[in-house]
């Protein structure tokens, strides 16, 4: 064979092995129809673990394997939320596999520490039983000035960036550099000048944040509040009953829509009827907003407030006794009227 011939023929060769590589590792070997998928990896996986995991989306798993020998991912599988997008190939596949992509993690309108663990865990890795002892470790509880009964007003509601496998401990860290960086000098100051402590605003905040969803009022309800406990009068708020309520019974799925007559004897801390003073700790999540409307509480003289019956979803305040009988007396009339017995 001449030169020439012998060239033509190494051409050829090296044209249909270029081809043979790049139809085997250069084109699709995804099998999954959405165009965006995420998997994960748990902490200490092996690659045996990750490989049965990747396996229903990935067509040819020898080609991801050989490819994942070349890459050395064999050797260093990571942890974590890897994304997928359809028609990748397998050089693309194992690059994937490199690269943890963070959780949007959101919570918000929690009514205890036990359902905000619950929404957790759904979003990473920790699992609810770890997360809930690592928030009521009494070590960690003593160090920063909070009980098992207030931890919850450690969480502010907004959306985190996380890596899904963040430990439980180190959630639990980003959560109070979260709340430490909230409570600025400014709030603080704030919250020095109502006598109340950053965990009392935040347990005021979550009543405040229960009676009403409209936040042009709810400076005036926090001002309500502020005007019974100075003067030493029992807050008588009608969430902090349904809370007791709720806990009583177990069960923080019922809806209880009307506190009646009976109920404001429930012996529980939780009872602002029978208990002068904040409760042990937030009965929600309270949101920023309600936050602020307790530091910046509206001033004036009102003692009472009661769900307006002319004004959807607002309320309608009182200075004395005998005009809050008055507008009582309209919302159980409309209450009946509507047929709501609980």
């Amino acid at each position: 064979m001449n030169r020439n011939k012998f060239i033509k023929v190494l051409a050829i060769v090296f044209i249909v092995l270029v081809a043979f590589i790049y139809v085997k590792y250069f084109t699709s070997n995804t099998r999954f129809e959405k165009a965006e998928l995420y998997i994960q990896i748990p902490t200490n996986s092996t690659y045996e673990d990750a490989k049965k995991i990747l396996s229903p989306y990935v067509k040819n798993m020898n080609d991801f394997e050989f490819m994942a020998q070349l890459r050395s991912y064999t050797k260093n599988v990571k942890a974590g939320r890897f994304l997928l997008k359809k028609g990748m190939n397998t050089f693309q596949l194992v690059g994937a596999m490199r690269r943890n992509v963070p959780v949007k993690l959101a919570f918000n309108n929690q009514e205890r520490l036990e359902n905000l663990c619950e929404r957790l865990s759904s979003q990473i890795e920790p699992d609810t039983t770890k997360l809930l002892a690592v928030f009521r470790d009494t070590i960690f509880l003593n160090d920063n000035g909070f009980t098992k009964d207030n931890v919850l007003a450690m969480f502010l509601p907004n959306t985190y960036e996380v890596y899904w496998n963040i430990s439980a401990e180190k959630f639990r860290d980003k959560m109070l550099k979260e709340y430490n960086r909230f409570w600025s000098k400014e709030r603080i100051s704030k919250a020095e000048a109502l006598q109340l402590t950053p965990v009392e605003v935040m347990t005021m905040a979550s009543i405040v944040h229960k009676e009403s969803v409209k936040k042009s009022e709810r400076a005036t309800i926090a001002g309500v509040y502020l005007n019974r406990l100075n003067q030493g009068m029992p807050l008588q708020a009608d969430p902090t009953v349904i809370y007791a309520l709720k806990l009583r019974d177990h069960d923080f799925n019922q809806i209880i829509k009307r506190v009646l007559y009976k109920d404001l004897f429930i012996n529980s801390p939780y009872n602002t009827y029978k208990n002068i003073g904040l409760p042990p700790g937030p009965i929600a999540m309270p949101d920023i907003d309600a936050i602020d409307a307790v530091l910046d509480a509206e001033k004036h003289n009102y003692l009472y407030f009661c769900a307006s019956v002319e004004k959807f979803g607002y309320h309608v305040f009182a200075a004395t006794y005998e005009q809050h009988q008055v507008n009582a007396e309209k919302y159980a009339d409309w209450l009946n009227n509507q047929g709501t017995t609980r």
